[in-house]
């Protein structure tokens, strides 16, 4: 199958379904399952597993096999780099999530229904009962991280400022040549936020399109909680201090813990004891913490 660009965008717009795969192929099979040929996909297989690469082939979409894990940021530059010259949109596809061809389709021309945005995303649901799932965030701040340990979490999420997650995540073809690929300093979690950071920074908007919707189950290709938890502040981390420096990520680790003591000190039974590992682990570093677990690898600029 070509990766040239493909499927029925709006005005003939092309679109590249990208998807990072690390773990079950069966759960890949359900995301690769309903876009029924519709766009052509590019599947990197970050685990190098016999079963995806069968699946794959069988599936008429192209593979990749980097040869190691290289995170998902590293992963989806890959990928975009066989687009070549990058002729269309992508959307970035979690092989634990799944959406319609004609959901794709209504996203892309909502993508293309203003001028200057640069991506955006559907409505989740956790699974086919329709119980919801987040799709979007407040952008991590120092101030966030104080208005969250004073009680004002509430607020940020009813604000409009927020960037959307990267399970279903449509990016504009022009936006992608302006700001470029994913930063690859992140391993897991915090680079979708990053590149619709720098895109907003340039001029680009991101909208949440709750009028389109897809399924996700959050966490499906890692199993091991811990792992995924360290990733996660871990990207955190990377992310606040390349924003905001290091003066800018005391100030957010410092009211992050403030917010989990006090969760942890009002909360009782397995909530409280969540709270306060989370602050131990801000205690301790997140990016320190996963480095040594070997969680992250050392990633440089």
């Amino acid at each position: 199958m070509s990766t040239g660009g493909g499927g029925g965008g709006p005005d003939g717009a092309a679109l590249t379904v990208v998807v990072v795969a690390y773990g079950s192929s069966a759960m890949l099979a359900g995301a690769l399952r309903p876009l029924d040929d519709t766009y052509p996909i590019i599947v990197v297989d970050n685990a190098s597993s016999a079963g995806t690469r069968e699946l794959v082939a069988a599936s008429g979409a192209t593979y990749i096999d980097p040869g190691a894990n290289l995170g998902f940021a590293a992963a989806v530059n890959r990928a975009m780099a066989r687009i070549a010259p990058l002729s269309g949109d992508v959307l970035l596809l979690n092989p634990d999530a799944r959406i319609a061809p004609g959901e794709i389709g209504r996203l892309q021309e909502l993508l293309h229904g203003a001028p200057d945005l640069a991506a955006v995303a559907p409505s989740l649901h956790a699974d086919d009962s329709g119980r919801p799932a987040r799709a979007r965030w407040p952008w991590h701040t120092p101030a966030g991280a104080w208005a969250e340990a004073i009680g004002f979490s509430r607020r940020r999420l009813r604000s409009p400022s927020y960037f959307l997650g990267g399970a279903v995540l449509l990016l504009r073809r022009e936006a992608l040549a302006d700001v470029g690929g994913l930063d690859e300093r992140f391993f897991l979690y915090s680079e979708d936020e990053d590149w619709q950071k720098r895109a907003c920074s340039r001029g680009w908007r991101v909208r949440y399109c709750p009028e389109v919707t897809a399924v996700h189950s959050a966490g499906g290709s890692e199993h091991d909680p811990v792992r995924l938890q360290l990733r996660l502040h871990a990207g955190i981390e990377r992310y606040v201090r390349k924003w905001y420096g290091s003066a800018g990520w005391v100030l957010y680790r410092a009211g992050t813990i403030v917010g989990y003591v006090a969760r942890g000190l009002t909360r009782r039974g397995p909530r409280r004891g969540a709270a306060l590992r989370l602050a131990r682990l801000y205690l301790a570093g997140p990016d320190r913490t996963a480095l040594r677990a070997g969680a992250v690898p050392d990633l440089k600029p």
